[in-house]
C-alpha cells in the first residue's frame, strides 16, 4: 500500500461523511480548500447553524515538507532532519437537539523519509461519542459497532484502544470521562503498514448517523439544551 493510497482514502471518506450529514441535514457543507506553501493543502467542510447541525466541521489535510520541525521529532530524535509527508482526516459534529451525542473522529498516517533508508510510519486516530442524555442503546451499539469492525484485525485491539480512549479523554479537572468513550490508537505500526493501514476501515464503520438520526427525533425545550452547553464548554477547558 502506497501513502498516495492512504491521502485519496482520506480525501474519499471526508466525501461520503460529507454527503450523507448533507442528506440527514438538508444544508450543504461550506468548502475551503487550502494550500500549504510550505507544501500540501486540504479542504475544510464546515456548516453552522444547520436544520438539525448547530455546528460541525469535517476536514482533510495532507502535508509534506523536506524537513521534520523539531517539535514533530522531539519524541524521536532519531527522525531530526528527515523529510515527511502526513495525512489525516478529523470531524467534530454538534447538533442542535441535545439528546444526540457530540462526536469526535480523526485519523492520520505520518511517514517520515530519508534517502537510502526504509520510511518510519504510523498510524494514529479515535473516535467517541459524548452524550448529555443517556441512552443505552445506542451506548451499547457504537460499542459493539467499533468491536465488530476491529476483530478482523485482533481478538484484543477493541480493548486496548477502547482502555487508551478512557484514559486519554479523561478530563482530569473535573474527575470524569469526556463521554462514553470509544476507540483511540497512536504511534501504530505493529503489523507492517498495509496491514496497519487496514485499521482505517474502523472510520467506515461508523454508527454515528443512525444514533444522530434517531435522536434527533426527540421533541426538546430550550432548558433541555443547557446540558450539552455545559459539557461543550467543560471538554474545552
Amino acid at each position: 500500500m502506497e501513502f498516495d493510497a492512504v491521502k485519496e482514502y482520506f480525501a474519499h471518506l471526508q466525501n461520503r461523511i460529507v454527503e450523507a450529514l448533507q442528506m440527514a441535514d438538508g444544508q450543504n457543507f461550506m468548502h475551503d480548500s487550502w494550500q500549504r506553501p510550505e507544501g500540501g493543502g486540504g479542504v475544510s467542510c464546515v456548516i453552522e447553524e444547520g436544520n438539525v447541525l448547530e455546528r460541525g466541521g469535517v476536514n482533510f489535510s495532507h502535508v509534506s515538507g523536506d524537513r521534520l520541525p523539531p517539535s514533530a521529532s522531539a519524541g524521536r530524535p532519531e527522525l531530526a532532519g528527515r523529510g515527511f509527508e502526513a495525512a489525516g482526516l478529523s470531524l467534530v459534529l454538534h447538533p442542535r437537539n441535545p439528546y444526540a451525542p457530540t462526536v469526535h473522529m480523526n485519523v492520520r498516517c505520518f511517514m517520515a523519509k530519508k534517502e537510502g533508508e526504509a520510511p518510519v510510519w504510523w498510524f494514529g486516530g479515535g473516535m467517541d461519542l459524548t452524550p448529555y442524555y443517556g441512552f443505552a442503546d445506542d451506548a451499547v451499539h457504537f460499542h459493539r459497532t467499533c468491536q465488530l469492525a476491529l476483530a478482523p484485525f485482533g481478538e484484543t485491539l477493541y480493548a486496548e484502544f477502547k482502555r487508551w480512549c478512557d484514559e486519554y479523554f479523561y478530563l482530569k479537572h473535573r474527575k470524569e470521562p469526556r463521554g462514553i468513550g470509544g476507540v483511540f490508537f497512536d504511534d501504530y505500526s505493529g503489523p507492517g503498514f498495509e496491514r496497519s493501514g487496514q485499521h482505517r476501515e474502523i472510520f467506515r464503520a461508523v454508527c454515528y448517523l443512525r444514533i444522530f438520526q434517531a435522536a434527533s427525533g426527540h421533541r426538546h425545550q430550550a432548558h433541555d439544551r443547557q446540558p450539552a452547553r455545559d459539557r461543550r464548554g467543560a471538554a474545552r477547558l
